[in-house]
């Protein structure tokens, strides 16, 4: 079969002629083949010889992504309608004025009385030494002070996040005045300000704090402390490494097994190492997958032969979601994304891109009405790149148990598009980033599925930590019939 990508006209939207029935089994049956790389379908054929041009469009970009991963003639496909163009924030000029270099010391000082928190914590993560003098530590030691005992925040303003930041920095910066703050820090009762305690033990080379909080009940502070303690301990900590490798989470399994490569220790790794394969394989979530590899390769480095990774219990195949086809031809949905108010409240509207995206778009809507995404958080937040989050684990490795296929498109990466979290290609974990700015180098490698039409401040407003209260369909108008 051949596949011709060119000669496709872009219809305006009242031109397209009506979706019959019969129109809507075959593009099922298209998204189907493409969702499982089936080249072989004859719908393909079939789609490709349709009067609709709507289906052979369809048709020839699934053709396409199922003979090149990398979709390398997605622009000889009628571009997509653009996403809404944003402006950045007035604060933002003042972010990147404080990583310019050389370092401006006047800023970088001047930085924590900011009025916006992004600026203030970024001005605390780069201070030097060179740049310090006794009032920058004497506003890092209050800082460090400042009661944390909720991760409630008032919107425009940072909580956790100003003690855990300062921790960091003053252990860096001034290793006598923290070592009493970490000691408190430590046991805070909330896991996100427990992680930075691990970063500044790290930075201390407090192996004792390291071990005890490498004992957590919570998997990212395990992770944090078990990557500290195998920057400061190395092999001495091995018993620590092989305890950690019986975590739930699997960014805590992946650590531990990192930390452990190169042991003396090559029968505890094989006991070790087995049994939490073993475990990991009957999970049979697919996003385990890193873990996997790195427990396989310490297998494999102590001497066990023929150890794969890959060998999960067979997962059921992902079905079609009901409204893909309707999403290819152009159904709109907008999504609401709320904030809790204890992250300082608001909502931002998503428009869904089913026009380029109707697979994921189709499992995101699933996993929303399922209230997949409520009380998950944002955990990752670069405020001059992506928010990242709404897993299950509050970090990258650690996402929905069936991976998304990418579906490439020619929508580039811009600010305000949404897209999917992967750790490799066809991994979407159903975690979402938001752009911040134009990130036209992500759009060979992501899929981008959503774009935000209101609320931008709101997303521009997100620190690390805020919780999605929910997200749910707001508006949804059926394509023409």
């Amino acid at each position: 079969m051949r596949c011709q990508l060119t000669g496709f006209i872009l219809l305006a939207a009242s031109a397209l002629p009506a979706q019959t029935k019969a129109d809507s089994a075959l593009v099922a049956r298209l998204l189907t083949a493409e969702d499982r790389r089936d080249s072989a379908a004859a719908a393909f054929r079939e789609g490709l010889a349709s009067p609709n041009p709507q289906v052979r469009l369809i048709a020839a970009r699934g053709w396409a992504r199922v003979k090149d991963s990398a979709f390398a003639k997605r622009d000889s496909l009628p571009a997509p309608s653009a996403a809404p163009a944003y402006l950045d924030p007035d604060w933002r000029l003042r972010f990147r004025a404080l990583a310019r270099k050389p370092l401006d010391c006047s800023l970088l000082r001047a930085g924590p009385g900011d009025d916006d928190p992004h600026v203030v914590l970024r001005a605390i993560d780069l201070m030097s030494a060179e740049c310090s003098n006794a009032t920058v530590l004497t506003e890092l030691t209050r800082l460090v002070s400042a009661p944390s005992r909720t991760s409630a925040r008032k919107r425009g303003h940072a909580s956790w996040q100003l003690p855990a930041h300062s921790l960091v920095t003053l252990a860096r910066l001034s290793p006598g005045t923290s070592r009493t703050p970490l000691s408190r820090l430590a046991k805070s009762s909330i896991p996100w300000v427990r992680v930075y305690a691990a970063r500044a033990a790290r930075e201390l080379d407090d192996t004792t704090t390291l071990r005890a909080l490498a004992a957590d009940p919570d998997d990212n502070v395990k992770e944090a402390a078990v990557d500290g303690l195998a920057k400061v301990a190395g092999h001495s900590a091995d018993d620590t490494y092989l305890r950690a490798l019986d975590a739930r989470g699997y960014q805590a399994i992946r650590a531990a097994a990192v930390a452990l490569e190169g042991t003396p220790r090559s029968e505890d790794v094989i006991r070790a190492g087995q049994r939490v394969l073993a475990r990991l394989r009957a999970d049979s979530s697919e996003t385990s997958r890193d873990a996997r590899v790195a427990v396989a390769d310490r297998l494999r480095e102590a001497g066990v032969a023929n150890v794969s990774a890959e060998l999960l219990k067979a997962p059921a195949p992902v079905p079609l979601a009901p409204e893909a086809a309707a999403l290819a031809f152009g159904k709109q949905v907008v999504l609401r994304v709320t904030l809790a108010d204890s992250s300082g409240g608001g909502h931002f509207d998503v428009r869904l891109r089913g026009d380029v995206a109707p697979i994921t778009t189709a499992r995101v809507l699933q996993l929303v009405r399922s209230g997949f995404y409520n009380n998950r958080a944002w955990f990752r937040v670069e405020p001059d790149f992506v928010i990242e989050g709404g897993g299950p684990g509050n970090n990258e490795y650690v996402g929905y148990p069936r991976f998304f296929r990418d579906e490439l498109s020619a929508l580039p990466q811009v600010r305000g598009t949404v897209g999917m979290s992967t750790r490799g290609h066809d991994t979407g974990d159903a975690q979402w980033f938001v752009n911040l700015r134009d990130n036209l180098r992500l759009t060979r490698d992501y899929t981008s599925f959503g774009e935000v039409i209101d609320g931008i401040d709101v997303v521009d407003g997100i620190l690390e930590g805020d919780v999605i209260a929910r997200i749910e369909v707001v508006s949804s108008s059926a394509p023409r019939r």
